[in-house]
């Protein structure tokens, strides 16, 4: 079996209201699909959703890198040989990994059809049927963020994201809020997106102590890993990296500089489905745990996520891969059902999706 074809599709995907972080506020993303043929007529589908603020290339240097380095580079290739299309993936470019998710997703997806065994079952097996996930609430005053907190207890989350970085009182009674009207029915967490300084970072920590948080996710800049450490060490909530978490080598410095308790990972951003298990291998081994999930992305990058997260045990509860909550149209056949706080690991063959294509020419970037 050989690579024969690699089609690429731009895509606008509109959100189905506007979300607000550190980082600002979206209303949409773009959004790149892909689909690789075999001269034997196997197919694989990829989904990478390049997003500001996190990915380090912008969409358009993404699909310029599949389309023109990739694309012409990998056709004859043995598309189950998965780990030698990631040398040469490395040999032709250093970096961009999304663009080395999306065609990795790919290959994934065909060797899994090709085979008749779901993803997580290339991973080694599944360790659950079933994953729980996190909702969000973003940056609201305090009685609609409650609101927002017991409308997602209600649909069967039984956990959920803050978003903070709007000032340290305003952050603190937003989560007092939050905390008030879930009580101890729900576990919280809370997000800076690195919006604070490292004192302003352990003020905050320090005053929301008495609150039960799960985790304070990227309280600092993702480049001062030596402040990460400092505010680890001076507030009771356990520290997650998000931003920081790029390839395997950044998670070595966070360990080495013990600037975290919890790294959260995503495998569009850890560059594909192989270096996110190492990474979530490497956490473990350091006594670290993991967060999996995107905040943004289609079915396709979700699913991905799901085999992962299903395969590995060193992962927390409350998954935040959610973005096919957050659009209001996606590519594929059959949409996941996540909407009761929960979703079901896939038995399909490969990632367990298939592209409509209607939808995809009524999502195409003009």
């Amino acid at each position: 079996m050989k690579l024969s074809k690699i089609e690429v599709f731009s895509l606008n995907i509109p959100f189905k209201g506007s979300f607000r972080n550190a980082h600002g506020v979206k209303s949409g993303q773009n959004s790149i699909v892909l689909r690789i043929l075999t001269d034997e007529g196997v197919t694989g589908l990829g989904n990478v959703d390049p997003d500001p603020g996190y990915s380090e290339e912008s969409f358009s240097e993404t699909l310029t890198t599949i389309e023109e380095k990739f694309s012409p580079n990998l056709l004859g290739i043995d598309p189950l040989n998965i780990v030698a299309a990631i040398k040469r993936m490395d040999e032709l470019v250093q970096g961009h990994l999304d663009a080395k998710a999306a065609i990795e997703m790919a290959l994934f997806d065909l060797k899994g059809k090709a085979l008749g065994v779901p993803v997580c079952s290339l991973l080694g097996g599944k360790l659950r049927e079933e994953i729980h996930l996190n909702g969000w609430i973003g940056m609201l005053p305090p009685d609609e963020a409650a609101r927002e907190a017991v409308a997602w207890l209600e649909r069967g989350f039984r956990s959920a994201k803050i978003k903070i970085g709007s000032g340290v009182k305003e952050d603190q009674d937003r989560v007092r809020a939050v905390r008030g009207a879930v009580g101890n029915r729900m576990a919280l967490r809370v997000d800076a997106n690195e919006a604070y300084s490292v004192d302003d970072a352990i003020r905050l920590g320090q005053g929301l102590s008495r609150l039960d948080l799960t985790l304070f996710e990227q309280p600092v800049s993702r480049h001062d890993l030596d402040g990460m450490a400092r505010v680890r060490k001076a507030v009771e909530i356990p520290v997650m990296a998000d931003e920081a978490v790029i390839g395997p080598e950044s998670l070595i410095a966070i360990i080495k500089k013990e600037a975290a308790d919890i790294i959260k990972v995503k495998v569009m951003k850890q560059g594909g489905i192989c270096r996110t298990v190492q990474m979530i291998q490497m956490a473990e081994a350091a006594g670290l745990k993991c967060v999996v999930g995107h905040g943004f992305g289609l079915t396709i990058n979700t699913l991905a996520e799901i085999h992962v997260a299903a395969s590995c045990e060193n992962i927390l509860d409350g998954c935040e891969f959610v973005g096919p909550l957050k659009i209001q149209k996606d590519v594929v056949s059959k949409p996941l059902q996540m909407e009761n706080g929960k979703v079901k690991v896939p038995h399909d063959s490969g990632l367990g999706a298939e592209l409509d294509e209607g939808k995809l020419r009524e999502c195409a970037l003009v």
